[in-house]
């Protein structure tokens, strides 16, 4: 907003009077009705407008992963390829500088690991754990030969939600 603003500007002030809407978890995909106006006029006074709304949880979702470890930090011959990464979490513990790894704030820790050939997702492999082994036949049956020095593998992974499914994608291009 300029400083100052134009005589007549419409602002919005953000206050204490500001509340957050009583959406349940079990109200996430379930389209709702609403009625949109002055607060000083009754709803059903004209200058109110219907807006229909269906809450999907975003801000639920975990967050995307972090730190995927690049194929060329660790010597390795062509052959199965570890994919590793480090969770984020949205558990108010997950800011503590003491802990070694940030706690679980999901019921399960899930992930998808999306192998592309640029928008196409070629195959999906599935994880556990903070890694993934994309094997040397499933390698060989998508590109025809090994991944090894001089090649790129794009890679998009989700950490899942039992609540909300797949998390933000973190996606990022592998150096052979």
């Amino acid at each position: 907003m300029g400083n100052p603003a134009p005589a007549g500007a419409r602002v919005v002030i953000l206050d204490d009077s500001l509340a957050s809407l009583p959406i349940a978890e079990a109200d996430l995909g379930i389209p709702w009705n609403w009625r949109i106006g002055p607060a000083s006029r009754p709803v059903n006074d004209e200058t109110y407008v219907a807006q229909a709304f269906k809450p999907a949880g975003v801000g639920l979702r975990p967050f995307s992963v972090a730190h995927v470890e690049q194929p060329w930090r660790r010597s390795r011959a062509p052959g199965d390829l570890t994919i590793r990464w480090t969770r984020r979490s949205r558990a108010l513990a997950a800011d503590s500088w003491s802990g070694l790894e940030v706690p679980l704030a999901e019921e399960l820790e899930a992930y998808e690991v999306e192998i592309l050939d640029g928008a196409t997702v070629k195959r999906v492999l599935s994880a556990a754990t903070t890694s993934v082994i994309y094997t040397a036949a499933a390698q060989t049956a998508d590109w025809g030969a090994l991944l090894g020095p001089g090649d790129t593998l794009d890679i998009r992974i989700y950490q899942l939600s039992a609540l909300v499914g797949r998390g933000a994608p973190k996606t990022v291009t592998l150096t052979f």
